[in-house]
């Protein structure tokens, strides 16, 4: 195009150029200058017409591989040529002579490859245009008018020659050079003729030649023809898919209509999973030309759809490894392996890139089409990437709209951590692309509040690091470090947790970036001990792995941690003792057992040995004047040994020294009289080895607690034994964890060298003064609370300790250990109920002083109301909200529950002696963590142990199993441990800003499991549970058959009756946490789900093969479904409820939601007794029966119906009963859990009616029939609802009806009267009768605004406003209805007097004033509040009225009608 414009000059400038050549002419030829003879310069000159008008136009035909030359400009050519034909004697016959003549010289290649060639430029016309391009003869020739049609048919006669040719010697592809010629001609004389013929040619030719005439159809036709040949094109693309980047090119560039390109795009997309990877860019790239802001959201959502990635992946991307192991190799393998694949793909997002950012209508359809995917087997993983492609390319705003929608999509569980690994490891290239934009949302993302919003977050990180160049990985590992200095607890804790995955996995590349991890070091005051412990395991991975880049840490490390070890604050000293401990560890791993080929080699040095125990020394020194930072020092080294890793020397060394030591220290002889100055009795006690009681051993507890407490009161007793080592109680837990694992290493987890510590009595006082605890001075209780405590924390790590002994004398034992912990337990409540102000030595030592609750608030027991209790009250109040902020987070619902029913009986016994119990689930940061392998206790039913008989001397066998008070302390541990570590849904979130205490108390050795570990536990113990939980119902079955259904007072065991029930609903928690957790939702968790469901399902039958999930999830509902009969608490039936929805939603069946509906119905028309004849009540069984009463509400087929059943029978029955009785159909609802009942039907009332879609003039005569019954029924259950005010006056329920009131009208007008416009001519009486009823109910409304404004109550009448409008609106909305329908002489207006609840009227404010002056200027504003609200609600009556009249009114409308 632009060389035809530099050549097309003004008329005038080619006069003057020819008229220039032909005096030149002349001038050669009187001058007598003779040129060469025709045949040596190889020119054609013969007779023909053809070859004597072409010379005399100023063409020279040439043979060979000369070029034809012109003399002229090729424009005056054409008009020379054009005149000489038509000036011909012979014209137009001369035309058909001069074609014959051009296919005569044609005939021969060479003569047509010149003729098809550019020009060339004679002598005679160099000097002058010597600058300009000619076009070829035959171009020329089709410019001409009078031949164009005739050169064309040679044309396409000509092509067919050359279709089959090979490569030719000089590589010129003839029919490409014949197609050529068509394009950008002037002018065609006849389009459809030359559409028809290209079609054809199409038709017959080889594939090569068919993509190149369709490329060149844009820059042949004319756009008259562009809708005709894309029809062509169109049903050619559905025949070959071989020519669809061709067809597709040439559409793209055609001129078409609306119509033919949506036909074509929908032909485009049905081959869109067929088409190679070649030409997937060139078919997106259409689509999205093809795009208009109406159709976008369609075009994208179909695109999508057929758009699978998946399949795009090459085989040799599939086997690049997830270990990575070296770096530069992948990436290598990446760029040269996949070239030609991943480029396509590659481009392909280049292409949805550019569309996305300069088509805002693409870019906002491709976030509503993710935003509508619903599941997670509906994304894909374009959805990924588009999302990153959104975020590079769009405004801060569509950013912030990314960032939400990938957030909401987490939470949902609808983008996971599968889809996320796979775009990664299928997509790196693309991915790569956009790293800020990957960078980005894992910052954004990681300081999220939900789990596992954060968790997807800290997936991104790890696979950018993973997958991509150094660049990245820097970057990454920058962020991380930012993440853990940024000082929030969460926010640090994944970001260490990902640190310490790329350290496991990547130490040889992580050591490069060691630098940077070594600056967190400046940051280490706001590191809780659980971080320091992980940053330190980083750091220390990187200084001392077998890779030397890390190295150059070392020194640093070291000066940090004598820094701290030689401070005095126990805060600094405790992260020196955590980082040399951990430091120590890595320093000297057993790489035998870290890398097995290296197995032969030396696993350390003797340097490396020297540094590692003089380290060790150095801690053991610094931390043995003071108890806690040696009990700190015993547990951080008892964790390193657990872990089984540490080199044989070293393992030898400390194992040698410790078992000395603990004897030295904690044991003595035990012997038959003790005479000691103990502040308390001393006496032995818990002995489980009676029989050896000559030349036993005892625990040495009572007088080292009494010489450590005396000690602390003389302040010269620390310094005459300075530079001695400080013997205290406190470590002893600590330290015989750390002989414990000493001994499990080095004889194989066999723990026969130390059982006699297992039986072995403790040195403790009589416990008989327990009852007598008041008298006692102060020093005394607080001794005696100090050795109950460290009692406890002995036989609890005692049993952690021998819990997974196989012999069956220690498993006797064990239980018997338990007995004791119970034992004592309740001793403890009853000793510090007696010493306020107590605070109980410390039994987690990685945490501050100060981070501990001081849980000062005590349960008190019931006493009489008066003013000096209710003081007592705030008081206390106050100080537990004060001395214990975390508490309520971490006493879990069912710990709670269970102290209280537990202790309940107990209290009830002292409470005119105005005692107090207190919970010990409050103290839990005082009492020794349970390891995980002591609930495999849970297995043990009955176990024998032998004991011998004092008197006979003869072996007898007790039969020792466990009891329900064991059963519930196991339960109740275990519970708190699911709750904490696996999130059962994304509403759990995570607390970002620093609380006062540390609601990781307790957790710090759980802290170091994940919670897939602790899921595979809690599976395995899946079958011991429901043998309990089985026990558990039999007993009540039992229980109730016995009694004929009913609790008998006096046969029954109280006690044993609570802490049953308290056990039957901690084991339905416990299943409820676990099927509840998130991570059975990813796909590497989904073999554990159906191993957890399996459990459930062979209980109630033996399967013989291995069932599908459906199969699994039916027979495990079946299986819980039959423990609903035994439910004896409010609570469990709560509990039961959600572990049946939370199995439900495992399956599509919806048969189950019709059973949990029966179930929760069958709960709610229970009476819940307890064992001493009472009805259930309190806050606990409200907050469980509104439970129970949603869950049916939402899982019933009809909740108008079930709604009208409640107001419609149940209330009626309670309002016959008496004061204290009950409804007979629900037992549940009385007249103290009415307002429970009230609250949850008006809200599900307002849900489901939100649920009606609106009326649609175009639905059916059926479908508004239906649409009427149901509004018919809710506006009948509404009306039953807001006449029971008149009878249940009080303040709750008036609020929840004035809310839920104006809800329910707003919901009437947006989708209830549409339906009655469109429905009033057909069922007028319906439709009459609807609004009848509304209005008695809109009335009733009315009079509690008044009711509400006379009482002057602020809350309630925050609501009047907005009702008073919305009643306003809809006596207009009733108009304008009858107004549509031409009845509106049937609306007229009239007064309606303001009234109480009672129906009494309301003095206005003129009636005051005739009865007394004195109140007029008291209320002066309200006059005209009030008289407004008589004009509203008048306005209000007068519908009322049209309705209310007789059918006078009807028969009016009718005859408008």
């Amino acid at each position: 195009m632009v060389a035809k414009r530099r050549l097309s000059k003004s008329a005038d400038e080619h006069d003057e150029a020819n008229a220039k050549d032909l005096s030149r002419a002349k001038k050669s030829k009187i001058g007598g200058r003779k040129r060469t003879t025709s045949v040596q310069e190889g020119e054609v000159d013969d007779d023909t017409i053809f070859v004597q008008l072409l010379k005399s136009a100023g063409m020279i035909l040439k043979h060979g591989n000369q070029p034809n030359k012109l003399s002229l400009d090729q424009a005056v050519f054409q008009k020379k040529l054009c005149q000489a034909l038509r000036k011909h004697p012979r014209y137009p016959n001369v035309v058909q002579e001069f074609v014959s003549g051009l296919e005569s010289h044609i005939e021969g290649r060479d003569k047509f490859r010149n003729c098809l060639l550019p020009c060339g430029q004679s002598q005679e016309g160099e000097s002058s245009n010597n600058l300009n391009y000619q076009e070829s003869l035959i171009k020329l020739l089709l410019g001409i008018e009078i031949l164009q049609p005739s050169v064309m048919n040679t044309l396409f006669e000509k092509i067919p020659e050359f279709m089959y040719d090979g490569i030719p010697e000089d590589g010129i592809n003839m029919p490409r050079l014949i197609i050529s010629q068509f394009k950008w001609l002037d002018r065609i004389i006849d389009s459809k003729d030359l559409t028809s013929k290209i079609m054809q040619l199409i038709s017959v030719a080889s594939l090569e030649i068919q993509r190149d005439i369709i490329t060149s159809l844009p820059e042949i036709l004319e756009d008259a023809q562009h809708n005709e040949i894309a029809k062509e094109l169109n049903s050619l693309l559905q025949q070959n898919t071989q020519l669809t980047v061709p067809i597709l090119d040439a559409l793209s560039s055609l001129n078409l209509h609306a119509e033919l390109l949506i036909e074509v795009r929908h032909s485009v997309m049905s081959t869109l999973s067929a088409v190679k990877l070649d030409d997937l860019p060139v078919i997106v790239k259409f689509i999205f030309h093809a795009i208009t802001t109406e159709d976008a959201l369609e075009v994208i959502t179909e695109l999508r759809m057929n758009l699978e990635l998946e399949s795009c992946v090459l085989p040799s991307q599939l086997q690049i490894g997830w270990d990575k192991q070296k770096q530069k190799s992948v990436t290598g393998t990446l760029v040269n392996q996949e070239n030609c694949g991943h480029d396509c793909v590659a481009i392909m997002f280049d292409v949805i890139k550019a569309a996305v950012r300069f088509q805002k209508a693409t870019a906002e359809a491709w976030i509503k089409a993710i935003e509508v995917v619903d599941s997670a087997a509906g994304h894909k993983v374009i959805d990924l990437l588009v999302l990153l492609i959104l975020h590079t390319t769009s405004t801060n705003n569509t950013k912030k709209q990314v960032e939400k929608l990938l957030r909401s999509k987490i939470r949902l569980g609808h983008i996971g951590d599968q889809l996320l690994q796979v775009a990664f490891r299928s997509h790196a290239l693309v991915v790569r692309e956009y790293f800020p934009s990957v960078l980005s949302l894992a910052q954004t993302l990681l300081r999220s509040s939900d789990v596992t919003v954060v968790s997807f977050g800290s997936q991104m990180y790890k696979h950018a690091f993973m997958m991509f160049d150094s660049y990245c990985q820097q970057e990454v590992v920058g962020a991380l470090v930012t993440h853990v200095c940024s000082g929030f607890t969460t926010e640090v804790d994944v970001s260490l947790d990902v640190l310490t995955d790329l350290v496991s996995q990547n130490s040889s590349t992580m050591a490069v970036y060691a630098i940077f991890v070594k600056g967190i070091l400046d940051y280490m005051d706001n590191l809780s001990p659980q971080q320091i412990r992980k940053l330190f395991f980083v750091l220390s991975t990187l200084a001392f792995s077998k890779w030397q880049e890390g190295s150059h840490i070392q020194d640093d490390m070291h000066i940090v941690i004598r820094k701290q070890l030689s401070s005095t604050i126990s805060k600094y000293k405790r992260i020196g003792i955590i980082g040399a401990v951990m430091m120590m560890g890595c320093m000297v791993n057993d790489r035998s057992k870290i890398e097995p080929s290296s197995s032969d080699v030396p696993s350390m040095t003797k340097e490396s040995f020297r540094q590692a125990t003089a380290l060790l020394e150095l801690v053991r020194t610094c931390s043995e004047q003071s108890p806690e930072a040696a009990a700190l020092y015993y547990d951080e080294l008892a964790n390193l040994v657990q872990k089984g890793k540490l080199d044989p020397q070293v393992q030898e060394l400390i194992g040698r020294s410790v078992l000395d030591d603990f004897q030295e220290d904690f044991v003595v002889d035990l012997l038959p009289e003790t005479n000691s100055e103990c502040l308390l009795p001393l006496k032995p006690m818990y002995d489980l080895d009676e029989e050896d009681t000559e030349g036993g051993i005892v625990i040495n507890l009572l007088p080292l607690l009494s010489n450590s407490m005396i000690g602390n009161d003389f302040e010269n007793a620390a310094g005459k034994q300075k530079n001695k080592k400080c013997v205290s109680p406190v470590y002893l837990a600590s330290f015989f964890r750390l002989l414990r694992f000493c001994e499990e290493v080095q004889h194989n987890r066999n723990l026969e060298e130390i059982d006699a510590l297992l039986g072995c009595p403790l040195y403790l006082t009589d416990f008989e003064m327990v009852e007598k605890v008041e008298s006692l001075s102060k020093q005394e209780r607080e001794l005696l609370c100090s050795l109950l405590f460290h009692a406890l924390n002995w036989f609890r790590e005692v049993v952690n300790a021998f819990c997974k002994q196989q012999d069956t004398e220690m498993k006797g034992k064990v239980l018997l250990r338990l007995q004791n912990i119970t034992h004592l337990q309740v001793l403890l409540e009853k000793c510090l109920a007696a010493t306020p102000g107590y605070i109980p030595p410390l039994a987690n030592f990685d945490l501050e002083v100060t981070e501990v609750p001081l849980t000062t608030s005590h349960a008190a027991t019931t006493t009489k109301k008066g003013k000096k209790d209710q003081k007592g009250k705030k008081k206390q109040k106050s100080e537990g909200n004060k001395n214990s902020s975390t508490d309520s987070s971490q006493t879990e619902e069912p710990t709670e529950e269970s102290q209280v029913q537990s202790e309940s009986t107990q209290g009830k016994e002292n409470t005119e002696d105005g005692k107090v119990f207190v919970n010990l689930s409050n103290y839990r940061a005082y009492f020794r963590e349970l390891d995980t392998d002591i609930f495999f206790v849970l297995q043990c039913r009955l176990v024998t142990k032998s004991v011998l008989e004092t008197e006979l001397r003869t072996k007898a066998t007790e039969v020792v199993q466990l009891r329900s008070a064991e059963l519930m302390f196991l339960l109740e541990d275990l519970a708190r441990k699911l709750d904490y570590m696996l999130v059962a849904t994304a509403a759990k979130k995570v607390l970002f800003l620093k609380v006062k205490g540390d609601r990781d108390v307790g957790f710090s050795h759980l802290r170091q499991m994940t919670p897939q570990e602790l899921a595979q536990i809690a599976v395995e113990l899946l079958n011991p549970l429901c043998n309990h939980l089985e026990n558990v119902h039999n007993y009540f079955q039992v229980m109730m058959a016995e009694n004929n259904g009913v609790v008998d007072v006096l046969g029954t065991d109280v006690k044993e009756h609570q802490q049953m029930a308290v056990c039957y609903q901690l084991l339905l928690h416990i299943l409820n946490t676990l099927f509840a957790w998130s991570g059975f939702a990813q796909h590497e968790n989904r073999k554990l789900l159906r191993l957890a469901l399996g459990v459930l399902a062979n209980k109630l039958k033996e399967g013989d093969g291995e069932m599908q999930m459906e199969d699994l999830v039916r027979q495990s509902f079946r299986y819980l479904q039959n423990f609903q009969s035994s439910i004896p608490r409010c609570i469990s039936a709560v509990n039961l409820t959600q572990l049946l929805i939370c199995i439900a939603e495992k399956s599509l069946d919806n048969q189950n939601k019709e059973k949990i509906a029966s179930i929760t119905r069958g709960f709610l028309c229970q009476s819940w007794v307890l064992p001493s004849g009472e009805k259930e009540k309190g806050n606990k069984y409200n907050e469980a029966l509104e439970t129970l009463l949603c869950i049916y509400l939402k899982h019933t087929d009809d909740v108008l119906k079930s709604v009208e059943e409640i107001a419609g029978v149940g209330v009626p029955e309670l309002l016959n009963s008496t004061k204290d009785g009950s409804s007979n159909t629900f037992p549940t609802l009385s007249r103290q859990t009415f307002v429970i009942f009230y609250r949850v039907m008006m809200s599900e009332l307002d849900r489901s009616v939100k649920g009606i879609p609106a009326g649609m003039q175009s639905d059916s005569t059926e479908v508004q029939i239906e649409k009427l019954l149901r509004w018919n029924v809710a506006v009948r259950d509404f009306h039953i609802l807001v006449n029971l005010v008149k009878v249940f006056d009080s303040r709750p329920i008036l609020g929840v009806c004035l809310k839920h009131g104006r809800l329910f009208i707003e919901s009437f007008l947006k989708q209830g009267m549409p339906l009655l416009d469109y429905s009033f001519k057909k069922h007028r009486g319906d439709v009459q009768s609807l609004l009848k009823t509304l209005q008695l109910s809109t009335r009733q409304l009315h009079h509690m605004c008044g009711h509400t404004k006379l009482n002057q109550d602020t809350n309630l009448t925050n609501h009047v406003p907005p009702l008073k409008k919305l009643l306003e609106i809809f006596v207009y909305r009733v108009k304008a209805m009858l107004t549509i329908n031409k009845c509106q002489e049937a609306f007229w207006l009239g007064n309606l007097k303001n009234r109480d609840l009672q129906g009494e009227e309301i003095l206005s404010q003129v009636s005051q004033q005739e009865s007394g002056g004195d109140e007029e200027s008291e209320l002066p504003e309200d006059d005209a509040e009030e008289e407004s609200e008589d004009e509203l609600d008048g306005r209000e009556s007068d519908t009322r009225k049209t309705k209310r009249d007789d059918d006078e009114g009807s028969t009016e409308v009718s005859d408008s009608d």
